[in-house]
């Protein structure tokens, strides 16, 4: 087991989780609740990421983040700040490709919730703060749960982004699917089983909670 592989893995998957949650919240609750003409192309975009090759969106960060492009260069030449093969450029590589994982199951998850219910809130003199706060995110609880645990575990996974951004440098930007992918070329089949049942295990585990909660909260 590559355990500096999987603790970058892991720190990778809590970064992406931090930054995503409340921007994905906010995002999927405006879009479940409100309408507009070009709604249907910021849903697109939401999910684009789904549908697009992760080695074509990994060429296009590779392209606007490296230190030839004019964003990089600028923020190499002024901050010292170098985003691809860095574990900076992972993250942003890893929050635009968990962007649908996050929005798109707490965006459906406001939009099963009645218009009546904000309604009745409002009437019985609750803020819209509060009403999202003590109506709308109890009821949306079960489909929030799902996306963080879909977005920990696909960044746990993701391997076509992340080695186009970031490469495979051990304890910068190599991960444990990357790790993976290197062992399997140094026909090192052992040390790949181990990393992948591990993995395999894991996703499994975190993919059933949310299915667990959800089984109990609606029990109760």
């Amino acid at each position: 087991m590559d355990w500096q592989a999987l603790r970058l893995s892991l720190e990778l998957a809590v970064v992406t989780l931090g930054v995503l949650l409340p921007s994905g919240l906010l995002l999927a609750r405006w879009l479940a609740r409100t309408t507009f003409a070009g709604k249907a192309f910021i849903e697109a975009l939401v999910v684009l990421p789904l549908v697009l090759p992760p080695t074509v969106m990994g060429y296009y960060l590779l392209v606007t983040l490296g230190a030839g492009s004019p964003l990089g260069g600028w923020l190499l030449a002024h901050f010292h700040i170098q985003l691809t093969f860095h574990f900076s450029g992972l993250v942003i590589a890893s929050v635009l490709f968990n962007i649908p994982f996050m929005v798109q199951p707490i965006q459906r998850a406001f939009e099963a919730i009645p218009a009546n219910l904000s309604e009745a809130a409002a009437v019985s003199g609750l803020h819209p703060w509060q009403t999202f706060w003590r109506v709308e995110l109890p009821l949306a609880w079960p489909g929030i749960l799902s996306a963080m645990v879909l977005t920990f575990v696909h960044t746990l996974g993701e391997f076509g982004v992340v080695l186009m951004v970031g490469g495979s440098i051990p304890g910068e930007t190599q991960t444990i699917a990357i790790a993976i992918y290197d062992r399997v070329q140094a026909f090192d089949l052992a040390s790949a089983h181990a990393m992948s049942g591990f993995l395999l295990v894991m996703s499994l585990l975190a993919v059933a909670f949310p299915f667990f909660m959800t089984a109990r909260l609606t029990r109760r």
